[in-house]
C-alpha cells in the first residue's frame, strides 16, 4: 500500500485474495477542518437570522444554510459518534447480500446504486405534503423539528435499524422485533407493522392517482420509467456490469425525454385516449406493477428504476434550492401564527403540540423509513460500513426535501396558502367566497403588521398563470408545493414557464410517491413472509429464495393494499379523507416500534451509556404520538375527534339533514361508516403500540439487571469482497482497489455465495 499512514490497515480474510478492508481513523486535514469550521458558521448564522433575528422580511436562503449546514456536521460527528460506540461496523465480516446472494432479492449493490434506490424508497408523499400543511403554524416550529427531528431522531433510527437487519440476514422489523422482545411484544409488533403498512401504502397509492388521474402527461411519463428501467438493469447486468456511470448517463437522458415528450403525447389526439385513464383504472394498474416490482429480480426492475428516480428527485429539489439561493425570496408567512394556539387551522385542526410533529411526518421521522432500512436496503447492501452514509446520509437528504417544501409554502401570498388548503365548505368553491373567507382571518405579516385584503380578481389570477381552471380549495398540500415551486422555478424560463413548472411538479410529484409503493410491496411481502413463516407448518415461507412462496405472499400483500385503494378511489367523498388522518398517526407509531427495537437491542448488548441515543427520540415520539392519539379518540371536538364527527354526522343523519362536506344521504352513510373505520384502527394501533412499549421495558429491565442479554444476531461470515465506506473511495480504499485490479480480479461480484 502506498498510502503513508500508519494508522491505515489493509485487512485480508483469505492470503489469497487481496484485501477485503480498510481499517483508517477519521483523521480531517486542516484544510477539511476549515471547510468545516466555515459550514458550522453559515449553520449558525442561518438560525440566528430564523430564530431569533426574525423581523418584516425574512431571506430563504437562510433556510437553505441552516439546513444543509446542520446535516453536514450531523453526518460529520453525530453519526461517527454512533457509528464508533454503538455498531462499530466491520467490513471483514460478510452482509447478507454477499452471503446470501441469489441475483433477485439479496445481491451486492453499487452504494451508489443502493443510496439511489434507499432515497428513492423512503421519499414519498411526506416531506412534500407535510411540510406544507404544517406552514398554517408558521415557518419556525416546522423548522425546527424538520431539521433537529432529523438529525437527532429520524436519521438516527433509519441508520441503526438499518445495521441491526445487516447483523440479522436482512430481517424485517416484525421479525426482529419478535426475535428480541419475545412472544408477546414481537407479535404485537408483527401484527401492528403488517396493518400499518397495508394502510401506508394505500394511503400513498390514493395520493399518487389522485395527482395522474385523467392527466395523459403526467401517465406516460411515469409509465416511460418501467421500460427505462428494464433497459439499465439489463445493461449493468450484461451489457457493461459495473459501469455506473454509464449506464447514469444513458438513463437520465431518456427519464427527460420521457419528460418532455410527455406534453406531445398528452396534445396528441391517439395519446390522450390511450393515457387518459380514470382512478379505478389507475389503481388497477398499480396493483398489477406492485405486485411485478415485488417479484422480479431487484436488479431488473426495483433497484434502477429507484436509482433513475433518484436524479429526477435530487435533481429537481437541487434545481429549486439553486433557485432560492439566485432569486432570495422573501418568507410571507410569519414565524408563529395564531393557529398553533387556537388550534382551529384551516388546513388541520389542533394545536401546535401534538399536531405539528404528526403533520410533519416522513420529513422529520418516519417508522416507514424502518420498513426499507429492514427490507430492501440491508439485502443488497455490500459493506457494513456504507450504512452510515446510505441510512443516515439518506434521511438528512429526504429531511432537506421536507425544507424545501416548507419553503415553497412559506414564500406563497398567505392568502393563496389559506385559499388552496381550505375546504370547499368554507371557502365557497369561487374566487370571490374565498376572497371574502379568507379576509376574515386572523392573518398578519412576519413583522406582526396588516395585510392587504385579497381580492377575487388577485386569486383568479393566480389560476390563470398556472393554466388551471381554480386553485381555490386544491388540498392536500400537494398542489400547494406544485404552486411555490412554479413561483421559484420560474427563474428558469421566465414568468411565461409557469404553468409548465407546475404541471412538471405535479408530475414529479407523483413519481415521487409512486417509487415508495414498489418498495413498500416488497418489504411488506418480506414482513409477511416472516410473520407465517413463525407458524408451526408454513416454516418454509422464512426461505427468500423459494419463488412460490414469494408470489403467494406478494399476491397476498398487493390484494390487501389494492382492495383498501379501489375502495378509497371510488369513495363518494374521496378515500384520502378516511384514510389520510390515520397516516400520520400510524406512521409515527410505527417509528415508535422501530426505535423500541433499537432501544432494546442497545440494552441487551450492555451499551447502557449509550442507550439515549434511541432512548430520548423514542420517549419523545412517544409522548407526541400517544397524545396525537388520545385526542383524535377522545376530544369533544368534531374536528379533532373521530368519535365526536362520527355522532355528530349519526345525529344529523337521523334528523334527515346533509352536513357538508356530505351532499347526499349516501355520503352521510359513507361519512358514518368512515368514522367508525378510524376510530377503530386508532384504537388497534395505539393498543399494540402500548404491547410493544411494556415488552421494552420489562426486556430493558431484565437486561440491566443481568448487565446485558443475548442478542439475536447472526454469527460472522467472512467477506470475499471489497467496496468503499463513501461515494467516492479514499487513498487507501484506491491503492486496495489497484491490488485487485492487478490479481485480475472483481473486488464485487454479483452472485458471490459462501
Amino acid at each position: 500500500m502506498t498510502v503513508n499512514d500508519d494508522r491505515v490497515r489493509a485487512v485480508r480474510n483469505d492470503p489469497d485474495l487481496p484485501p477485503v478492508a480498510v481499517e483508517e481513523p477519521f483523521s480531517p486535514t486542516p484544510v477539511k477542518k476549515g471547510v468545516l469550521a466555515l459550514i458550522a458558521l453559515a449553520a449558525a448564522i442561518g438560525w440566528v437570522m430564523l430564530a431569533v433575528v426574525r423581523g418584516e422580511h425574512v431571506n430563504a436562503v437562510w433556510f437553505v444554510l441552516a439546513a444543509v449546514g446542520s446535516y453536514v456536521i450531523a453526518l460529520t460527528f453525530y453519526a461517527r459518534l454512533i457509528e464508533y460506540k454503538v455498531l462499530r461496523p466491520r467490513d471483514t465480516r460478510a452482509t447478507p447480500a454477499e452471503e446470501l446472494s441469489n441475483g433477485k432479492d439479496f445481491m451486492p449493490t453499487d452504494r451508489r446504486v443502493l443510496f439511489g434506490h434507499h432515497f428513492a424508497a423512503i421519499a414519498g408523499a411526506g416531506p412534500l405534503v407535510g411540510p406544507v400543511l404544517a406552514s398554517q403554524m408558521g415557518y419556525l416550529p416546522g423548522t425546527l423539528w424538520i431539521i433537529l427531528g432529523v438529525i437527532f431522531a429520524g436519521a438516527v433510527q433509519d441508520y441503526m435499524v438499518l445495521h441491526i437487519s445487516i447483523r440479522r440476514r436482512g430481517r424485517s422489523l416484525g421479525q426482529m422485533a419478535r426475535d428480541e422482545l419475545g412472544q408477546v411484544g414481537g407479535w404485537a409488533a408483527i401484527l401492528g407493522v403488517l396493518s400499518i403498512m397495508i394502510i401506508l401504502i394505500a394511503v400513498l397509492g390514493i395520493v399518487v392517482i389522485g395527482a395522474l388521474a385523467e392527466s395523459p402527461w403526467g401517465v406516460f411519463s411515469i409509465a416511460m420509467t418501467i421500460p427505462i428501467a428494464l433497459f439499465m438493469g439489463v445493461y449493468l447486468r450484461f451489457l457493461r456490469p459495473g459501469k455506473v456511470n454509464e449506464v447514469s448517463i444513458l438513463g437520465v437522458a431518456l427519464l427527460l425525454l420521457a419528460v418532455v415528450s410527455g406534453s406531445w403525447v398528452a396534445e396528441s389526439s391517439w395519446g390522450a385516449e390511450l393515457f387518459t385513464l380514470s382512478p379505478r383504472a389507475l389503481a388497477l394498474w398499480l396493483c398489477v406493477y406492485g405486485f411485478a416490482a415485488s417479484v422480479l429480480p431487484v436488479w431488473l426492475l426495483l433497484a434502477p428504476r429507484d436509482y433513475l428516480s433518484t436524479f429526477m428527485k435530487v435533481g429537481t429539489i437541487a434545481v429549486l434550492a439553486l433557485g432560492i439561493v439566485l432569486t432570495a425570496p422573501q418568507i410571507q408567512m410569519p414565524a408563529v401564527t395564531p393557529f398553533a394556539h387556537t388550534g382551529t387551522g384551516p388546513a388541520f385542526a389542533g394545536n401546535l403540540f401534538p399536531f405539528l410533529f404528526i403533520t410533519i411526518a416522513c420529513g422529520s421521522i418516519s417508522g416507514f423509513h424502518a420498513l426499507i432500512s429492514s427490507g430492501t436496503t440491508p439485502k443488497l447492501i455490500e459493506k457494513e460500513s456504507q450504512a452510515r452514509i446510505i441510512g443516515y446520509g439518506g434521511m438528512l437528504t429526504e429531511s432537506f426535501v421536507a425544507i424545501m417544501a416548507l419553503i415553497t409554502a412559506c414564500i406563497l401570498d398567505q392568502h393563496l396558502y389559506f385559499v388552496m388548503n381550505a375546504p370547499k365548505g368554507v371557502t365557497g368553491g369561487t374566487p370571490e367566497t374565498a376572497a371574502t373567507w379568507v379576509n376574515s382571518l386572523p392573518l398578519h405579516s412576519p413583522g406582526g403588521g396588516p395585510l392587504e385584503p385579497a381580492t377575487a380578481d388577485k386569486i383568479a389570477q393566480a389560476a390563470a398563470d398556472v393554466q388551471e381552471k381554480s386553485i381555490v380549495s386544491r388540498t392536500g398540500g400537494a398542489p400547494t408545493l406544485a404552486f411555490g415551486m412554479s413561483q421559484v422555478m420560474s427563474f428558469f424560463g421566465g414568468a411565461g414557464m409557469k404553468a409548465f413548472w407546475y404541471h412538471f411538479a405535479v408530475m414529479f410529484e407523483a413519481l415521487f410517491i409512486l417509487t415508495t409503493i414498489d418498495a413498500g410491496t416488497r418489504v411488506a411481502r418480506f414482513m409477511f413472509s416472516d410473520a407465517i413463516g413463525n407458524i408451526p407448518g408454513l416454516s418454509k415461507f422464512k426461505d427468500p429464495s423459494w419463488r412460490v412462496g414469494a408470489w403467494v405472499c406478494s399476491a397476498i400483500v398487493v390484494l390487501g393494499w389494492g382492495s383498501i385503494l379501489v375502495m378509497g378511489v371510488t369513495d363518494p367523498l374521496g378515500g384520502i379523507n378516511t384514510l389520510f388522518p390515520l397516516f400520520g398517526i400510524a406512521n409515527q407509531l410505527l417509528a415508535c416500534i422501530a426505535l423500541c427495537l433499537v432501544f432494546t437491542v442497545v440494552m441487551k448488548m450492555g451499551l447502557f451509556r449509550w442507550a439515549w441515543i434511541p432512548g430520548l427520540p423514542l420517549v419523545w415520539l412517544l409522548t407526541v404520538t400517544l397524545s396525537a392519539s388520545y385526542q383524535k379518540i377522545f376530544s369533544s371536538t368534531p374536528a379533532i375527534g373521530y368519535w365526536a364527527n362520527h355522532d355528530k354526522y349519526v345525529k344529523a343523519h337521523e334528523a334527515g339533514k346533509v352536513v357538508a362536506p356530505a351532499k347526499s344521504a349516501a355520503d352521510m352513510e359513507a361519512v358514518i361508516r368512515n368514522t367508525v373505520v378510524q376510530e377503530v384502527l386508532s384504537v388497534l394501533f395505539a393498543v399494540l403500540v402500548i404491547l410493544v412499549v411494556l415488552a421494552t421495558i420489562w426486556t430493558a429491565i431484565k437486561a440491566s439487571r443481568a448487565g446485558g442479554l443475548p442478542t439475536s444476531e447472526e454469527p460472522d461470515v467472512p467477506s470475499r469482497i471489497f467496496a468503499p465506506k463513501g461515494f467516492l473511495p479514499t487513498p487507501a480504499e484506491k491503492a486496495v482497489y489497484a491490488e485487485w485490479k492487478a490479481a485480475g480480479l472483481d473486488p464485487s461480484p454479483q452472485g458471490v455465495h459462501h
